[in-house]
């Protein structure tokens, strides 16, 4: 099982509403999340080297994510669920609670996904899911061996390369070191296109979502340059001792 989140493009600048209430993508270019890609390219060559069966990838949102699952079909997937809602603001742990019940439906052996989205940046869903499913989890990893029922995780830290051991079944969540996701052939997109896409409403899994959290300002995150031009060394001198 591979998620894919469908984030404004990764090259595509964001802008703030006039209002501050939120980031304005209602015109924005849409795509894959960039981790999610290592995930499913990664899991396309598990396959490819004789040690997957199937692949299905799971989005969760509104009709619009199905362009990001056909995308999801195109790198080598073999089928698409898309879990329908028209929340637009879903929390890590909803996410979590969704794809616990897919896990519980589908019964993969590994589940692969991104570290984390670039829209919220959070890096919770991978962990979230593996303790409520129970399972060993290797996060943010740069290398992935399968060996029987066991896996070998790379994960670089601060200090080092540190080498992780587990059983399946198993939650994985892909670095963007972990491979170079290949190039998607028009043929590919034409071929998705003609694949059929599960759909499965939100309210027909019993879950119950509650916002714990609510988005109080949106601010620009870019840096104001200012230039000063000084006269001599004795200004520079005064501005430092300022500051210090």
């Amino acid at each position: 099982m591979v998620c894919a989140k469908r984030v404004v493009d990764a090259n595509i600048k964001v802008r703030v509403k006039p209002d501050n209430s939120d980031v304005d993508i209602e015109h924005s270019k849409m795509s894959l999340n960039p981790f999610d890609e290592n995930a499913i390219e990664e899991a396309v060559r598990l396959k490819e080297a004789g040690l997957a069966n199937e692949i299905f990838a799971v989005s969760i949102g509104s009709e619009k994510c199905s362009d990001t699952l056909r995308t999801s079909l195109a790198r080598g997937c073999d089928r698409a669920i898309l879990v329908t809602s028209e929340q637009t603001r879903l929390e890590p742990i909803h996410i979590a609670k969704i794809l616990k019940q897919i896990v519980l439906k589908e019964r993969p052996d590994l589940i692969l996904l991104g570290k984390q989205a670039i829209d919220d940046d959070a890096n919770q869903v991978g962990q979230m899911l593996a303790a409520m499913l129970d399972y060993p989890q290797a996060t943010f990893i740069s290398k992935l061996e399968l060996d029987g029922n066991k896996i070998i995780a790379s994960r670089e830290l601060d200090n080092g390369v540190e080498n992780l051991e587990i059983t399946l079944p198993a939650v994985v969540t892909a670095d963007l070191h972990l491979n170079d996701p290949r190039f998607v052939k028009l043929p590919q997109l034409m071929m998705a296109k003609k694949k059929p896409i599960e759909q499965i409403a939100l309210t027909e899994l019993g879950i119950s979502i509650k916002p714990s959290t609510r988005l109080i300002k949106a601010l620009d995150g870019e840096i104001k340059k200012n230039c000063v031009m000084l006269d001599d060394y004795t200004q520079i001198l005064k501005i430092l001792n300022e500051v210090a």
